[in-house]
């Protein structure tokens, strides 16, 4: 190809485009080069506010003085034993303050994985083991990963599922209130007592598997009642309540876990992303009962609970608290909704700014037809991107954008963020 005039971005797409597989999805064409907290340099020496967070990953900022020195001090004395041949301390550490803040009743145990999907695939596992039954109900626009049980679990067929044969047996699906199409939490419930009705027995049921607030499905927050409910269901059946946190766990919403904001207590909890503060782990927390039900080597994984991101974890914790992150998460999504529902007047697309703490998200829709619009939250998207800020799109139609920039986001960073998300709405309405 002819370089005179190309950029390194240029340069770098077409490379990427000749050698990583293209079901590797690209929201944006920004190949970072350096990040601070919640910026990003490019490799053109574009500078962008990050309202990504790597997904929900990043919540305590890229870099962080604290999560970088946990991790260079365990670089110092080892990077892998593998936890099933020769484990370490700061494992059990973790394992044993995971135990104390996830929200459960009773003694609770840990077991650490890479990835989200793992944590939602042992989950299944323990679930099934302990109960002896094979069932799983799971929700309309939640997402569980990307293996085969999370794409069954996963309530969205394009991209996720479309064209990988058939999904995992004895997966169901029930709808999920959304307050804007003017549904509640009955909507739900109707739905389990019609699956349990005509199509299974709640005595088939392992478990029934939820996000508290939806992450790729729109950040549609579970109202309290659902949970409530869901809770006496399993109590009264023999089912295993499994809570998804891993979008939303770890001061995202304001609280430690979005299941906190409830008051209902999971038998297992599932999460990744924010745990270890952009260093790969996951981890299953639950009742100790079910998670001691399986035997030795049935749960696991060679780069499982890795030390160098047990240590990362170990930090992010600390920051937290120290941090006063979660009352942090207030106080910025308070902000973010306040601004955009300002707009509403003058960006008649709003339908609905949602979601608890700092997991705000906004959908646009047709002010006349109510039809969802992709290409509008596209547009903001690609704009917003334009003028130094990186977005991301959600929901079953794609009309949503969500908002995830770190929690320790300086004011003034922030302030530029919401007058440059702001000029690129507007913007949006005339398009060139």
């Amino acid at each position: 190809m002819n370089t005179m005039n190309t950029t390194k971005t240029e340069e770098l797409m077409e490379r990427r485009r000749a050698s990583i597989s293209n079901g590797v999805g690209l929201m944006h064409p920004v190949f970072a080069a350096r990040a601070e907290n919640a910026e990003i340099w490019d490799v053109d020496g574009n500078r962008f506010i990050d309202f990504a967070a790597g997904i929900a990953v990043t919540n305590c900022g890229h870099r962080h003085p604290a999560i970088v020195t946990a991790v260079a001090d365990q670089l110092a004395a080892f990077t892998h034993t593998c936890q099933h041949v020769a484990p370490y301390e700061n494992m059990i550490e973790l394992a044993e303050k995971l135990n104390r803040i996830v929200p459960g009743d009773g003694p609770q145990k840990s077991a650490f994985f890479t990835s989200g999907a793992e944590a939602v695939e042992n989950a299944i596992k323990l679930a099934r083991a302990y109960t002896g039954r094979n069932a799983v109900i799971a929700f309309g626009g939640g997402f569980h990963g990307r293996t085969f049980m999370g794409m069954s679990l996963t309530g969205k067929l394009a991209p996720y599922k479309a064209g990988f044969g058939a999904m995992m047996p004895a997966v169901y699906h029930v709808p999920m209130p959304k307050a804007l199409s003017g549904t509640n939490h009955d909507v739900a419930e109707m739905g389990l007592k019609a699956l349990f009705r005509e199509t299974i027995a709640p005595s088939q049921v392992a478990a029934i598997i939820v996000e508290p607030v939806q992450g790729e499905g729109g950040f549609h927050q579970a109202p309290e009642e659902l949970l409530v409910a869901l809770r006496a269901l399993c109590d009264e059946h023999g089912i295993l309540l499994i809570a998804d946190e891993v979008q939303t766990g770890f001061a995202r919403t304001g609280k430690m876990f979005a299941m906190d904001h409830s008051g209902v207590n999971a038998d297992l909890t599932a999460m990744a992303k924010g745990l270890a503060g952009g260093m790969p782990l996951s981890a299953v927390t639950g009742r100790a009962d079910v998670m001691d039900h399986v035997g030795p080597g049935s749960i696991g994984g060679t780069y499982g609970g890795n030390p160098l991101a047990i240590a990362a974890a170990l930090a992010v914790l600390h920051v937290i608290e120290t941090e006063n992150l979660c009352e942090r998460a207030t106080s910025l999504g308070a902000a973010l909704t306040e601004r955009l529902n300002s707009l509403t007047g003058r960006v008649p697309q709003i339908a609905e700014v949602r979601g608890p703490g700092f997991m705000v998200a906004v959908e646009f829709r047709d002010p006349k037809t109510s039809e969802p619009l992709p290409q509008f939250a596209n547009a903001v998207k690609d704009l917003a991107r334009e003028r130094g800020l990186v977005l991301l799109t959600c929901g079953v139609d794609g009309n949503v954008i969500r908002f995830l920039a770190p929690l320790t986001i300086p004011q003034g960073i922030f302030d530029e963020a919401l007058d440059i998300l702001e000029a690129s709405m507007l913007a949006a309405l005339t398009p060139a």
